[in-house]
């Protein structure tokens, strides 16, 4: 059973705020009128108020015994009425005439077929791409919010998102089975088996990768991501499901070991094989793609240091003077009309105007 928590099922709060209170549960003086008409004592007329705030606030009927007394308090003092008069039924009959009552001031239908159609078809459309039963609980108050139903009981939308999600999911086994021959079934099974010295399988193998995605060790990753390659191609096997229903798959195998996938149906542990296989070579394949990056990324940066090295050396070259002249400058030396005594080198950069280690464009 899903945890209530865990969902958006209206329910209230453990502790009320004066202004949620003034917010959610201030009467009406037309509703108290409407309350004084249809009962005979102070007891209904408080029960009748007090469900008619809770439907409006929760969007269906509580029962009394469930509902704070912060909230009861709240309406009783407006009402003006003692501390003894409690919001109570006489009897189960009384209960469900204050309902229908509450339902005929608002202008609620209760049709409990048309709600059940309503959830189920929420519940199968999310149940395609989703697999936690809370999210399909959520999708089912979604679409009963926007039709504007009366809410069913948490249990009924529970029980009915259970059954909804083994349906889906047993038919998605059975597809993603039947595309698979029988040498691949053995090959996927193989994969549970436990070696008797290493006591380890390649199962555990899977789930367990070669340590951190570093870039030192880029050639294990690749040697993994080659092994994951050879077992068994699962991209044509699983279309048709969605990516969320086959990483929860996967998941659900990961947290598994080689005994406990043994208990697992048969079609059930073969999807499971093959979404664990896919989502590993995804995983491995992502890691060594960014290794691979990280590793061209510091070539980059150690190439890019040395380029910027080699030019700074080169703008720093230049001759402290030339025998018989005291030009500090390429052109101020090739330049002058009367030739220094020098090397046949500077004589012919002199001559020719440029120098043969001189940078570009000098």
């Amino acid at each position: 059973m899903a945890s209530i928590e865990r969902t958006a099922y209206p329910r209230f709060k453990r502790t009320i705020s004066s202004r949620e209170l003034h917010d959610a549960f201030t009467v009406t003086s037309a509703e108290v009128g409407w309350a004084v008409e249809r009962t005979a004592t102070e007891q209904h007329r408080l029960a009748l108020l007090v469900l008619l705030k809770c439907y409006q606030r929760l969007g269906y009927f509580p029962s009394l015994a469930t509902v704070p007394a912060d909230v009861v308090g709240y309406v009783r003092g407006q009402l003006e009425l003692g501390e003894s008069v409690a919001a109570e039924h006489d009897a189960p009959r009384t209960a469900k005439w204050h309902r229908g009552l509450v339902r005929d001031w608002l202008g609620v239908v209760y049709e409990p077929a048309k709600v059940r159609e309503i959830a189920e078809a929420a519940l199968r459309e999310a149940a395609q791409g989703k697999d936690n039963p809370a999210d399909l609980i959520n999708a089912a108050l979604e679409q009963l919010v926007k039709a504007r139903c009366e809410l069913p009981g948490y249990t009924t939308l529970d029980q009915m998102a259970g059954a909804v999600r083994a349906e889906v999911n047993g038919a998605l086994f059975a597809m993603v089975v039947a595309r698979l021959d029988e040498p691949v079934r053995g090959r996927l099974l193989d994969l549970l088996v436990v070696d008797p010295v290493s006591r380890r399988s390649d199962f555990d193998r899977i789930k367990q990768p070669p340590g951190r995605a570093t870039i030192s060790k880029l050639r294990k990753w690749l040697e993994h991501l080659g092994w994951l390659d050879s077992l068994v191609p699962t991209g044509g096997w699983l279309e048709g499901v969605s990516p969320a229903k086959v990483s929860h798959f996967a998941g659900e195998a990961e947290v598994l070991d080689a005994a406990e996938m043994r208990d697992v149906g048969a079609d059930k542990r073969l999807v499971l094989l093959v979404c664990l296989v896919h989502t590993a070579r995804i995983s491995a394949r992502d890691d060594a793609v960014e290794m691979f990056c990280k590793r061209i990324a510091a070539l980059h940066k150690k190439a890019r240091g040395q380029l910027e090295e080699l030019r700074g050396n080169a703008a720093g070259w230049i001759p402290s003077g030339c025998w018989g002249c005291s030009a500090t400058s390429w052109p101020s030396c090739a330049t002058l009309s009367v030739r220094p005594r020098m090397s046949r080198r500077w004589g012919w950069w002199i001559r020719s105007g440029r120098s043969p280690n001189a940078p570009a464009g000098w």
